[in-house]
């Protein structure tokens, strides 16, 4: 009887962990559908961003532009922006963005640059500082659903770096969403600005969607803007001063939706840790129950041939 007890805690464990789990699962999923809802609500912005520049693309050469942060120079120095999370349980969603940096530092050490790191998120900073490796900024414990102030916090540090030329070069290492059961590590080049990063031909919106009571994620393309400005527009300023006004927000802008693309690969990476281990914890406790009345029957039959066994005696 003792076994048996024994087995039923364990069931009543696992089924308890299988609670928690489906919890989380459920947070995970609604906080995604906030991270959805931010990108959407960002888009309208970003849009008529990419619009003004691109018009002003066509009336300018950013070429023939000396405007700091289009400046490509002779590199010395990388920084890295390695967005990490700040909490684990959620796959190898950490574990693999941390591999992706690390070997990308080799790489720049490889070939005779120096580099220095901006973290955002515990685990990249934790990693990196047992291991101290140059650090210049690190940002933990933000909103798990990033906000425009923090991306605004985050690319000042890295204006500041650049500008004053600490840094040539500033590469974001993040993860792409590409599905709830998908994502991967990129790298991005933000400084100096690239023109060509107004025609990003993968620029998307995902949507998280309900099919058959499972989730799913659908993604929208976002097409280049075409509006040209108007050939007869006249600029109180001179459009190299709006342009020069324009870059910072446009680099605030694909920082904002790096973040966002992290946290929804972060939060899609939990929702589905926690599914398989619900998953999991339903098979564990199927195998103990069935072990249970397997015991039970055994201990059932085991009185019955003692009952049997004291009756025959007696009767003998």
């Amino acid at each position: 009887m003792a076994n048996l007890k024994t087995i039923r805690d364990r069931i009543k464990s696992v089924k308890n962990t299988k609670k928690i789990t489906e919890a989380m699962r459920l947070v995970a999923a609604a906080k995604v559908r906030r991270a959805q809802e931010q990108v959407t609500a960002t888009r309208p912005f970003a849009d008529r961003l990419a619009e003004v520049l691109y018009g002003l693309a066509e009336r300018l050469k950013f070429e023939s532009q000396d405007l700091p942060l289009l400046k490509k120079r002779e590199v010395r120095t990388v920084g890295l922006l390695v967005v990490s999370g700040d909490r684990g349980l959620c796959g190898g969603y950490n574990g693999n963005i941390i591999r992706y940096a690390e070997n990308r530092a080799k790489e720049i050490k490889a070939e005779g640059l120096n580099y220095k790191f901006v973290l955002v998120g515990r685990k990249a900073t934790q990693y990196f500082q047992r291991r101290d490796q140059p650090i210049d900024a690190t940002y933990t414990n933000l909103e798990q659903i990033p906000t425009a102030p923090e991306a605004a916090l985050i690319a000042d540090e890295l204006l500041s770096l650049f500008l004053s030329g600490t840094v040539d070069r500033v590469e974001l290492i993040y993860t792409k969403f590409v599905s709830l059961i998908s994502s991967r590590p990129v790298i991005q080049t933000l400084l100096p600005l690239d023109p060509q990063g107004l025609e990003t031909p993968d620029d998307e919106i995902f949507r998280l969607t309900t099919k058959g009571g499972q989730f799913q994620v659908s993604r929208e393309k976002v097409s280049k803007p075409t509006k040209s400005l108007p050939r007869d527009m006249i600029f109180e300023q001179d459009p190299a001063q709006i342009l020069d006004a324009l870059l910072p927000l446009y680099l605030n802008n694909q920082l904002l939706r790096a973040l966002q693309e992290s946290a929804a690969s972060e939060l899609a990476a939990r929702m589905t840790a926690m599914n398989n281990a619900s998953e999991n914890a339903s098979d564990l406790i199927g195998s103990l129950t069935l072990t249970y009345n397997k015991a039970r029957q055994a201990a059932i039959t085991q009185e019955i041939l003692e009952v049997c066994g004291g009756a025959e005696a007696l009767n003998g």
